[in-house]
């Protein structure tokens, strides 16, 4: 259970719909996400509860629905006691653990900020900012701004813009009592300015509108900055998870 009585199951589901893959599968309560294999998000086996199989065999199933997606198979597996025992499978059958990733939530609390520009859907301004700011590999982007179209509503997206020229970006999307953030990201050459601290303003307080009372995100363990900053608007963490896989190289979240 995490703050609010809410089990990791239940939350990893709301976290899993506000941030929808391309194709989806389901093998018992294992969810199968698809994209074009850069988020590790929607292109992982997100281990949820019964599979309804013996272990083996449904490590085996995701294998074989991986294969047909002509995609390596990728298991996203949050820090717990329930989950040693496929961790420990997993082990044995070759795969490893990559990018140590934080589940941070917090509390809302109505406000805003000014001279952030939030709408509903994305533009060029925010697609400018979204490829300068990530990875260099074009395809990374376009999975991620198709994934964010894909967000369903209440949604918003978020740009902040210095000397006319597009600086720093976010979005959120509500379910409920919560509200997701992602897609934080301010262009290089504008950091170290409060950008992000704005927009992350500008997008908890829209949620508040919109009845969330909690936010949640997730930030890499290595990034020490992010983690910084969402510890000082009040995130604290509330669990971890990693990616399992074969695969070498580094998965993004």
């Amino acid at each position: 259970m995490i703050g609010g009585g809410l089990d990791i199951a239940a939350f990893e589901r709301i976290a899993a719909r506000a941030w929808p893959a391309a194709r989806d599968g389901r093998i018992g309560d294992w969810r199968l996400y698809a994209s074009s294999g850069y988020s590790g998000r929607i292109n992982a086996c997100w281990p949820l509860g019964d599979p309804g199989l013996k272990i083996g065999d449904a490590i085996a199933a995701v294998e074989a629905w991986y294969a047909i997606q002509s995609q390596p198979p990728l298991f996203k597996i949050v820090d717990t006691a329930a989950s040693s025992g496929l961790i420990a499978i997993l082990g044995q059958a070759g795969y490893r653990p990559r990018t140590e990733t934080l589940m941070m939530t917090a509390p809302i609390a109505r406000g805003s900020a000014g001279g952030v520009r939030l709408t509903a859907d994305l533009d060029n301004a925010f697609a400018e900012v979204f490829a300068a700011a990530g990875p260099t590999d074009p395809g990374d982007a376009s999975e991620r701004l198709e994934a964010l179209a894909r967000v369903p509503p209440p949604r918003a997206l978020a740009s902040l813009d210095i000397a006319g020229r597009p600086a720093a970006i976010g979005a959120v999307a509500v379910e409920g009592e919560w509200a997701g953030v992602f897609a934080m990201r301010t262009d290089p050459a504008q950091r170290r300015q409060g950008l992000a601290r704005r927009v992350l303003a500008a997008l908890t307080g829209w949620a508040a509108k919109k009845g969330a009372t909690r936010a949640w995100l997730q930030v890499e363990a290595a990034n020490a900055a992010a983690i910084s900053l969402y510890a000082t608007a009040g995130f604290e963490e509330v669990y971890r998870y990693r990616y399992w896989e074969r695969r070498v190289g580094p998965t993004q979240i």
